[in-house]
Protein backbone atom coordinates (compact mmCIF):
# COMPACT_ATOMS: atom_id res chain seq x y z
CA UNK A 1 0.00 0.00 0.00
CA UNK A 2 1.22 3.40 -0.65
CA UNK A 3 0.77 5.97 2.31
CA UNK A 4 -0.75 9.37 1.69
CA UNK A 5 1.33 11.66 1.55
CA UNK A 6 4.25 9.48 0.36
CA UNK A 7 7.02 10.90 -1.33
CA UNK A 8 8.69 8.14 -3.79
CA UNK A 9 6.70 7.76 -7.18
CA UNK A 10 7.72 3.83 -8.81
CA UNK A 11 7.04 4.97 -12.77
CA UNK A 12 3.83 2.94 -13.16
CA UNK A 13 0.91 5.10 -14.86
CA UNK A 14 -2.52 3.54 -14.12
CA UNK A 15 -5.07 3.82 -16.93
CA UNK A 16 -8.35 3.32 -16.03
CA UNK A 17 -10.58 0.68 -18.08
CA UNK A 18 -12.85 2.95 -20.41
CA UNK A 19 -16.12 2.30 -18.66
CA UNK A 20 -15.13 3.89 -15.53
CA UNK A 21 -17.66 6.97 -15.18
CA UNK A 22 -17.03 10.75 -16.41
CA UNK A 23 -18.15 12.37 -13.46
CA UNK A 24 -18.66 16.36 -12.49
CA UNK A 25 -17.44 14.98 -8.99
CA UNK A 26 -21.21 15.73 -7.30
CA UNK A 27 -20.58 12.37 -5.67
CA UNK A 28 -24.05 12.69 -3.72
CA UNK A 29 -25.95 12.98 -7.19
CA UNK A 30 -23.33 10.14 -8.69
CA UNK A 31 -24.68 7.95 -6.29
CA UNK A 32 -28.32 8.69 -6.72
CA UNK A 33 -27.82 8.02 -10.36
CA UNK A 34 -25.90 4.84 -9.85
CA UNK A 35 -29.37 3.46 -7.64
CA UNK A 36 -31.63 4.46 -10.28
CA UNK A 37 -29.77 1.86 -12.25
CA UNK A 38 -29.69 -0.66 -9.32
CA UNK A 39 -25.92 0.03 -9.21
CA UNK A 40 -23.65 1.14 -6.27
CA UNK A 41 -21.03 4.04 -6.68
CA UNK A 42 -17.50 2.99 -5.84
CA UNK A 43 -14.95 5.64 -5.07
CA UNK A 44 -11.37 4.51 -6.58
CA UNK A 45 -8.78 6.96 -4.64
CA UNK A 46 -5.71 6.66 -5.94
CA UNK A 47 -2.14 8.30 -5.84
CA UNK A 48 0.05 9.04 -8.93
CA UNK A 49 2.73 5.98 -9.15
CA UNK A 50 1.67 4.31 -6.62
CA UNK A 51 2.15 0.13 -7.84
CA UNK A 52 -0.14 -1.14 -5.73
CA UNK A 53 -2.99 0.82 -7.27
CA UNK A 54 -1.64 0.16 -10.60
CA UNK A 55 -1.93 -4.09 -9.89
CA UNK A 56 -5.41 -3.21 -7.87
CA UNK A 57 -6.70 -1.51 -11.15
CA UNK A 58 -5.15 -4.66 -13.95
CA UNK A 59 -6.21 -7.22 -12.08
CA UNK A 60 -9.54 -6.59 -10.33
CA UNK A 61 -11.24 -4.08 -12.94
CA UNK A 62 -9.38 -4.31 -16.46
CA UNK A 63 -8.45 -7.98 -16.61
CA UNK A 64 -10.77 -8.94 -13.78
CA UNK A 65 -12.56 -12.21 -14.56
CA UNK A 66 -15.70 -10.19 -12.98
CA UNK A 67 -15.18 -7.19 -14.83
CA UNK A 68 -18.96 -7.89 -16.20
CA UNK A 69 -19.99 -7.88 -12.48
CA UNK A 70 -18.53 -4.24 -11.94
CA UNK A 71 -19.94 -2.75 -14.92
CA UNK A 72 -23.47 -3.75 -14.21
CA UNK A 73 -23.59 -3.53 -10.56
CA UNK A 74 -21.06 -0.35 -9.74
CA UNK A 75 -20.23 2.98 -11.16
CA UNK A 76 -16.34 3.64 -10.59
CA UNK A 77 -14.91 7.18 -10.14
CA UNK A 78 -11.88 7.77 -9.51
CA UNK A 79 -10.07 10.38 -7.52
CA UNK A 80 -6.14 11.41 -7.25
CA UNK A 81 -5.68 11.74 -3.97
CA UNK A 82 -2.62 14.96 -4.51
CA UNK A 83 -5.15 15.95 -7.18
CA UNK A 84 -6.67 19.81 -7.09
CA UNK A 85 -9.77 18.84 -8.34
CA UNK A 86 -13.32 20.10 -6.73
CA UNK A 87 -15.27 17.24 -5.53
CA UNK A 88 -18.86 17.67 -3.88
CA UNK A 89 -18.65 15.03 -1.35
CA UNK A 90 -22.13 15.80 0.53
CA UNK A 91 -24.43 18.73 0.10
CA UNK A 92 -22.32 21.59 2.61
CA UNK A 93 -19.22 19.90 1.56
CA UNK A 94 -17.05 20.76 -1.55
CA UNK A 95 -13.41 20.72 -1.47
CA UNK A 96 -10.18 19.52 -3.60
CA UNK A 97 -9.61 15.39 -3.95
CA UNK A 98 -6.10 15.89 -1.44
CA UNK A 99 -8.50 17.32 0.89
CA UNK A 100 -11.23 14.69 0.61
CA UNK A 101 -8.99 12.36 0.97
CA UNK A 102 -8.08 14.15 4.06
CA UNK A 103 -11.62 14.49 4.98
CA UNK A 104 -12.16 10.71 4.80
CA UNK A 105 -9.01 9.87 6.48
CA UNK A 106 -7.03 8.04 3.67
CA UNK A 107 -3.74 6.72 4.66
CA UNK A 108 -3.35 4.20 2.04
CA UNK A 109 -3.54 3.86 -1.67
CA UNK A 110 -5.91 2.13 -3.31
CA UNK A 111 -8.47 3.46 -0.85
CA UNK A 112 -11.64 1.86 -2.33
CA UNK A 113 -15.18 3.26 -0.94
CA UNK A 114 -18.71 1.74 -1.86
CA UNK A 115 -21.51 4.37 -1.51
CA UNK A 116 -25.23 3.57 -1.10
CA UNK A 117 -27.90 5.41 -2.66
CA UNK A 118 -27.92 7.82 0.17
CA UNK A 119 -24.38 8.55 -0.31
CA UNK A 120 -23.76 6.76 2.87
CA UNK A 121 -20.49 4.68 3.21
CA UNK A 122 -21.12 0.98 3.52
CA UNK A 123 -17.75 -0.61 3.03
CA UNK A 124 -14.39 0.22 2.53
CA UNK A 125 -10.87 -1.60 1.48
CA UNK A 126 -7.83 0.07 2.51
CA UNK A 127 -4.81 -1.66 0.22
CA UNK A 128 -4.64 -4.33 -2.36
CA UNK A 129 -6.62 -7.33 -2.38
CA UNK A 130 -6.55 -10.28 -4.67
CA UNK A 131 -9.08 -11.03 -7.24
CA UNK A 132 -10.84 -13.71 -5.15
CA UNK A 133 -10.86 -11.10 -1.97
CA UNK A 134 -12.01 -8.00 -3.79
CA UNK A 135 -15.33 -10.07 -5.00
CA UNK A 136 -15.90 -11.05 -1.97
CA UNK A 137 -16.37 -7.33 -0.78
CA UNK A 138 -18.56 -6.34 -4.86
CA UNK A 139 -20.50 -9.53 -3.23
CA UNK A 140 -21.10 -8.24 0.03
CA UNK A 141 -21.82 -4.63 -1.17
CA UNK A 142 -23.86 -5.86 -4.47
CA UNK A 143 -26.26 -7.82 -1.98
CA UNK A 144 -27.31 -5.22 0.45
CA UNK A 145 -25.53 -7.41 2.88
CA UNK A 146 -24.46 -4.05 5.01
CA UNK A 147 -27.86 -4.04 5.50
CA UNK A 148 -27.82 -6.72 8.38
CA UNK A 149 -23.50 -7.41 9.36
CA UNK A 150 -20.22 -6.18 9.06
CA UNK A 151 -18.09 -7.00 6.05
CA UNK A 152 -15.77 -8.71 8.67
CA UNK A 153 -18.73 -10.91 9.95
CA UNK A 154 -19.97 -11.62 5.89
CA UNK A 155 -16.06 -11.94 5.08
CA UNK A 156 -16.08 -14.65 7.98
CA UNK A 157 -19.06 -16.37 7.21
CA UNK A 158 -18.25 -16.61 3.12
CA UNK A 159 -14.60 -17.45 2.52
CA UNK A 160 -14.47 -21.51 1.77
CA UNK A 161 -12.36 -23.62 3.04
CA UNK A 162 -9.05 -23.66 0.99
CA UNK A 163 -6.20 -23.43 3.31
CA UNK A 164 -4.41 -25.51 5.79
CA UNK A 165 -2.62 -23.57 8.39
CA UNK A 166 1.27 -24.06 8.29
CA UNK A 167 3.92 -24.02 10.98
CA UNK A 168 7.12 -21.49 11.65
CA UNK A 169 9.54 -21.69 13.99
CA UNK A 170 9.20 -18.69 15.58
CA UNK A 171 5.61 -18.79 16.07
CA UNK A 172 4.08 -19.22 19.83
CA UNK A 173 1.48 -20.84 21.28
CA UNK A 174 -0.33 -18.33 23.48
CA UNK A 175 -3.61 -17.68 24.61
CA UNK A 176 -3.08 -14.70 26.80
CA UNK A 177 -1.90 -11.87 24.93
CA UNK A 178 -2.32 -9.55 27.78
CA UNK A 179 0.73 -11.20 29.56
CA UNK A 180 2.97 -10.15 26.92
CA UNK A 181 1.67 -6.51 25.83
CA UNK A 182 5.30 -5.16 27.40
CA UNK A 183 7.09 -5.92 24.41
CA UNK A 184 6.36 -5.68 21.14
CA UNK A 185 3.85 -8.31 19.51
CA UNK A 186 2.77 -9.73 15.89
CA UNK A 187 -0.88 -11.32 16.07
CA UNK A 188 -1.06 -13.58 12.50
CA UNK A 189 -4.48 -13.82 12.24
CA UNK A 190 -5.21 -16.65 9.35
CA UNK A 191 -8.16 -18.64 8.31
CA UNK A 192 -9.81 -21.78 6.43
CA UNK A 193 -10.69 -19.55 3.74
CA UNK A 194 -7.12 -17.46 3.34
CA UNK A 195 -6.32 -17.01 -0.06
CA UNK A 196 -2.77 -15.15 0.35
CA UNK A 197 -1.82 -17.33 3.49
CA UNK A 198 0.58 -19.64 1.48
CA UNK A 199 2.00 -17.22 -0.30
CA UNK A 200 3.00 -15.35 2.88
CA UNK A 201 4.59 -18.68 4.33
CA UNK A 202 6.18 -19.20 0.70
CA UNK A 203 7.63 -15.70 0.62
CA UNK A 204 8.00 -13.62 3.13
CA UNK A 205 7.77 -15.74 6.05
CA UNK A 206 10.60 -17.98 4.30
CA UNK A 207 13.09 -14.35 4.18
CA UNK A 208 15.52 -14.46 6.74
CA UNK A 209 15.89 -10.14 7.19
CA UNK A 210 11.72 -10.81 7.95
CA UNK A 211 12.39 -13.57 10.51
CA UNK A 212 15.37 -11.31 11.48
CA UNK A 213 13.16 -8.23 12.19
CA UNK A 214 10.32 -11.14 13.51
CA UNK A 215 12.76 -11.98 16.17
CA UNK A 216 12.08 -8.55 17.94
CA UNK A 217 8.34 -9.93 18.38
CA UNK A 218 6.26 -12.02 20.43
CA UNK A 219 4.98 -13.90 17.38
CA UNK A 220 1.42 -15.08 17.51
CA UNK A 221 -1.04 -17.27 15.36
CA UNK A 222 -4.79 -16.84 15.50
CA UNK A 223 -7.73 -18.69 13.47
CA UNK A 224 -9.62 -15.95 12.68
CA UNK A 225 -12.66 -18.24 12.62
CA UNK A 226 -12.19 -19.85 16.57
CA UNK A 227 -14.22 -19.43 19.43
CA UNK A 228 -11.63 -21.03 21.68
CA UNK A 229 -10.90 -18.94 24.73
CA UNK A 230 -7.81 -16.15 24.33
CA UNK A 231 -6.64 -12.98 26.62
CA UNK A 232 -6.60 -9.77 24.38
CA UNK A 233 -4.08 -7.32 24.59
CA UNK A 234 -6.84 -5.41 27.11
CA UNK A 235 -7.04 -8.16 29.32
CA UNK A 236 -10.73 -9.04 27.88
CA UNK A 237 -12.03 -12.42 27.79
CA UNK A 238 -12.74 -13.38 24.34
CA UNK A 239 -12.27 -15.26 20.71
CA UNK A 240 -10.21 -14.62 18.29
CA UNK A 241 -13.20 -14.43 16.23
CA UNK A 242 -15.03 -12.22 18.51
CA UNK A 243 -11.45 -10.24 18.57
CA UNK A 244 -10.68 -10.26 14.66
CA UNK A 245 -14.41 -8.87 14.16
CA UNK A 246 -13.92 -5.92 16.90
CA UNK A 247 -10.61 -4.76 14.89
CA UNK A 248 -12.34 -4.58 12.00
CA UNK A 249 -9.63 -7.55 9.99
CA UNK A 250 -11.68 -8.16 6.53
CA UNK A 251 -8.42 -9.95 5.23
CA UNK A 252 -6.31 -12.51 5.74
CA UNK A 253 -3.85 -13.30 6.66
CA UNK A 254 -3.98 -10.35 8.60
CA UNK A 255 -1.00 -9.06 10.86
CA UNK A 256 -1.72 -6.67 13.74
CA UNK A 257 1.48 -5.54 15.24
CA UNK A 258 1.02 -4.31 19.27
CA UNK A 259 3.52 -2.52 21.61
CA UNK A 260 3.23 -1.82 25.23
CA UNK A 261 -0.62 -2.67 24.79
CA UNK A 262 -1.80 -1.37 21.78
CA UNK A 263 -1.99 -1.24 18.15
CA UNK A 264 0.84 0.34 16.35
CA UNK A 265 0.04 -0.41 13.09
CA UNK A 266 -1.34 -3.27 10.67
CA UNK A 267 -0.66 -5.27 7.41
CA UNK A 268 -4.10 -6.15 6.06
CA UNK A 269 -2.97 -5.75 2.74
CA UNK A 270 -0.57 -7.60 0.04
CA UNK A 271 2.77 -5.62 0.26
CA UNK A 272 6.12 -5.49 -1.44
CA UNK A 273 8.88 -7.07 0.70
CA UNK A 274 11.02 -3.44 0.75
CA UNK A 275 7.48 -1.94 2.49
CA UNK A 276 6.77 -5.28 4.58
CA UNK A 277 10.27 -5.35 6.33
CA UNK A 278 9.84 -1.37 6.97
CA UNK A 279 7.04 -1.86 8.68
CA UNK A 280 8.35 -4.03 10.90
CA UNK A 281 11.25 -1.91 11.90
CA UNK A 282 8.47 0.83 12.85
CA UNK A 283 6.86 -1.16 15.33
CA UNK A 284 9.66 -3.64 16.40
CA UNK A 285 12.88 -0.93 16.74
CA UNK A 286 10.08 1.58 17.77
CA UNK A 287 10.55 3.82 14.95
CA UNK A 288 6.92 4.98 15.45
CA UNK A 289 7.98 7.32 18.64
CA UNK A 290 9.73 9.02 16.10
CA UNK A 291 7.53 9.05 13.27
CA UNK A 292 3.72 8.60 15.48
CA UNK A 293 1.86 9.15 12.08
CA UNK A 294 2.03 6.06 9.94
CA UNK A 295 4.63 3.81 9.66
CA UNK A 296 4.83 4.97 5.92
CA UNK A 297 6.52 8.15 7.22
CA UNK A 298 9.73 6.01 9.02
CA UNK A 299 9.80 4.20 5.38
CA UNK A 300 9.80 7.61 3.23
CA UNK A 301 12.61 8.51 5.62
CA UNK A 302 14.78 5.24 5.42
CA UNK A 303 14.39 5.64 1.84
CA UNK A 304 15.60 8.92 1.29
CA UNK A 305 18.52 8.45 3.16
CA UNK A 306 19.44 5.46 1.59
CA UNK A 307 18.78 7.11 -2.00
CA UNK A 308 21.60 9.53 -0.16
CA UNK A 309 23.88 7.04 0.46
CA UNK A 310 23.76 6.03 -3.34
CA UNK A 311 21.72 2.57 -2.78
CA UNK A 312 19.08 0.98 -5.04
CA UNK A 313 15.97 0.71 -3.51
CA UNK A 314 13.76 -2.14 -4.77
CA UNK A 315 9.81 -2.70 -4.24
CA UNK A 316 10.06 -5.14 -7.38
CA UNK A 317 9.36 -7.52 -5.40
Amino acid sequence: MCEHGASPTWGLETAYPEWFKESFLDIAADARDSAQSDKHLMLFLEMNGCPYCYKMIEENFTHAPYADFIKEHFDVVALNISGDREVALEEDTTATEKEIAELLNVRYTPTIIFLDSQNRRVARVNGYRNAADFKLVLDYVQQKAYEKETLAQYVNTHKTSVYKFRDHPQLQNIRDLHAVADRPLAVLFEGAGCTACDALHDGRLKDPEVNAALERFTFVRLDALSEEPIVDVDGNHTTPKAWAESLGLTYRPGLVLFDQGREIARIDAMLNRYHFMGVLEYVGDRHYEQYPSSPFRYIDAKTAELLKQGKDVDISE
